[in-house]
């Protein structure tokens, strides 16, 4: 337990050129606090002291805007920035040496039951306001660019960012626009693509009935 406490005061220290001295981080870091705080009500979430694990989660949650639940796994140095609005659900896992902003959400996608949220592996950078929705795994060394929405799995060693998030770096190479992005589909891209080419199509359409009409009164004013 020490050992965990002490990789998470690391954490702050390594990823936050903010951070001064070990008294200002253990007493003035939110995201710490609500770690923490986690911790403990995840050891009795285990033990099924389900109320006091709920209880000690809203309560740091009232205390630090951050909501872990206590059913939540995370592993050793985990460093939430600022971390106002991060939300992490009941069925989430966390591996070494993550980072989130604030506003993240690691979410489900409905009321389904069993494995319901993301597990994050080690290394990954989530940036703010980054929504990873689903049970799928984001591969270690990934980042999730801010503003983005996964609702897919994501390969180790990428760059994801976008809605839906699509793969634009990969193993250090940058992914290409016309390739299929780890089968991550935009819907929304296409619909409009969609609309555009019956768009031009009506707009030919029209602009050929207009010629005819024109031909048409034409003669008949000759």
């Amino acid at each position: 337990m020490w050992k965990t406490l002490k990789s998470d005061i690391l954490a702050v220290f390594e990823r936050d050129p903010a951070a001064r001295s070990t008294l200002e981080v253990v007493f003035t870091y939110s995201g710490l606090h609500a770690i923490w705080a986690h911790r403990i009500a995840h050891v009795l979430y285990k033990r099924r002291f389900f109320f006091l694990a709920r209880f000690i989660s809203q309560f740091s949650r009232f205390i630090t805007g951050i909501e872990i639940h206590p059913g939540a796994k995370i592993g050793k140095g985990l460093f939430i920035d600022h971390g106002m609005g991060v939300v992490i659900g009941e069925t989430c896992e966390i591996g070494d040496n993550v980072t989130i902003y604030q506003g993240v959400t690691l979410g489900g996608t409905g009321k389904e039951k069993g494995k319901r949220h993301p597990t994050v592996e080690d290394n990954v950078l989530i940036a703010s306001g980054a929504k990873v929705l689903g049970s799928f795994t984001i591969g270690k060394n990934s980042k999730i660019g801010a503003g983005s929405v996964v609702l897919r799995e994501i390969p180790p060693n990428s760059t994801v960012v976008g809605i839906p998030g699509r793969v634009v770096m990969q193993e250090g190479y940058r992914v290409l626009n016309d390739l299929d992005h780890v089968n991550l589909p935009d819907p929304v891209s296409d619909v409009l693509r969609n609309m555009e080419k019956e768009i031009e199509r009506l707009t030919k359409e029209v602009e050929e009935l207009k010629k005819g009409q024109e031909q048409t009164y034409g003669h008949k004013n000759l």
